[in-house]
């Protein structure tokens, strides 16, 4: 019987380990959901996007994991519908030993989760969209739009038009349009390019354009009616195409057309009949055929079949978006590696200590092979923005080429609207700054 019993208590302590074994690979693993738009009328530009995120984690994992912790993804299909990307929140929120952070995809869906997170304690990151006054990190502790912000888009765009008319000073009179899509995202565009029309003598006009942007006829025979000598264009998925094409059949020249980074991907301009000439500002990134990191996709995924989507989009705009937006969600991880173990899992609140403390210099980039379409990333406490760059391309038919030099988001017309912005925020929620102590915490 003792031998029975010996026997017995073995197997059950090996079923135990065996039990285990999945729990403590677990711990190994950082969660990263994901609020996709894979279908509806906005899919052609959510799919390239989708499709860098998930390449981007699948490198690290082969390359190691990040400091030996394996990525662990999942994805949740929103729509771009903002009650949907609330759904997958509170669904993805807590598996997996909880979520690291939450990357929205959608300005509607940020303004909808940005309280959420802030009360689960769970960082929203939202580079280059989401809520512009949330780069104010001392009124908002658990949101960042690292790199840039829909403000800084307006402002970099107003800067080109600039440079096409031949200056700032050559503005004053002119007339510009400004279509937008008419929802949280495409009405962020207006406080920063009222205070720049303002300011330069500008005549801004402002029209909408309903979801999901395929009826413009209303709107272009304004801009027939009035001949504005620009228009800036603010579109998404079926918007942007549809505009292009509403402006060759009203004989609007496409030259005269600026759009911003939601506005400036290949499917909005390819197989569009007269679409040469149309213009992009783009906020990081642009796109990067020829970026190490895009060659290193092809070569250690799609060469081997495991490639998210068709090579040839590999490099295009929106791909590497979703490669970038993916790389500072790794690299906040990262860093707080730095401070709280390195290569221990982070907690959502570790983890947001790193993404207010990056320091994404110039030899980081080399490293991860985006340097060509990137420039350095710095954030604290106050600050969870940084600096944010952008750069004009133009539509060839074939091929965006780049048609400016760096743009630089001009902090003095950025700083009064976001004080006045974060100012009416603290009132309203009736909150205080952070404090010296808990920026250092």
């Amino acid at each position: 019987m003792k031998r029975t019993f010996a026997t017995l208590s073995a197997a059950v302590a090996a079923l135990a380990s065996i039990a285990s074994a999945p729990a403590a690979a677990q711990e190994k693993q950082q969660y990263f959901p994901m609020l996709t738009f894979r279908t509806g009328p906005y899919a052609p530009s959510g799919t390239p996007w989708a499709n860098g995120f998930v390449d981007y984690y699948k490198l690290v994992n082969l390359n190691g994991g990040i400091n030996g912790v394996k990525v662990l993804w999942e994805e949740c299909e929103t729509g771009y519908a903002t009650d949907r990307g609330v759904e997958c929140y509170e669904r993805l929120k807590d598996k997996h030993g909880g979520a690291t952070v939450f990357q929205t995809m959608s300005t509607g869906i940020t303004f909808a989760l940005t309280e959420r997170g802030a009360a689960d304690k769970i960082p929203i990151l939202t580079p280059a969209y989401g809520v512009s006054e949330s780069a104010d990190g001392e009124a908002y502790k658990w949101s960042f739009p690292i790199g840039g912000t829909h403000w800084a888009s307006a402002d970099t765009q107003f800067q080109y038009l600039a440079q096409r008319a031949g200056g700032m000073d050559k503005l004053k009179g002119k007339k510009v349009t400004l279509l937008y899509h008419d929802s949280p995202y495409g009405k962020e565009s207006i406080p920063v390019l009222t205070a720049r029309a303002k300011a330069n003598g500008v005549e801004l006009a402002t029209l909408p354009v309903s979801h999901p942007g395929v009826d413009q006829k209303a709107a272009w025979l304004q801009i027939r009616q009035s001949r504005p000598d620009y228009v800036l264009l603010w579109g998404w998925g079926v918007m942007n195409s549809t505009a292009l094409k509403e402006a060759q059949s009203t004989g609007y020249a496409r030259n005269k057309m600026i759009g911003v980074w939601p506005s400036g991907s290949e499917s909005d301009v390819k197989g569009i009949s007269g679409a040469d000439g149309y213009s992009a500002v783009l906020l990081l990134p642009g796109p990067g055929a020829s970026s190490k990191i895009a060659k290193e996709v092809l070569e250690k995924l799609h060469a081997k079949g495991n490639g998210s989507g068709p090579k040839e989009e590999v490099g295009e705009a929106l791909y590497m978006r979703g490669l970038m937006n993916a790389m500072m969600s790794v690299e906040g991880v990262r860093r707080a590696q730095e401070k709280f173990g390195k290569g221990k899992v982070m907690s959502p609140v570790q983890a947001r200590w790193g993404y207010e403390n990056l320091n994404i210099d110039q030899k980081r980039l080399e490293e991860l092979g985006i340097a060509d379409i990137m420039r350095p990333i710095v954030t604290t406490c106050k600050d969870h923005m940084g600096p944010s760059s952008a750069k004009a391309y133009t539509w060839d038919g074939s091929k965006w080429n780049a048609s400016s030099d760096w743009l630089q988001a001009d902090p003095n017309v950025i700083k009064p609207l976001l004080k006045d912005a974060v100012d009416r925020h603290l009132a309203e929620k009736k909150q205080t700054r952070r404090s010296a102590e808990d920026c250092n915490s």
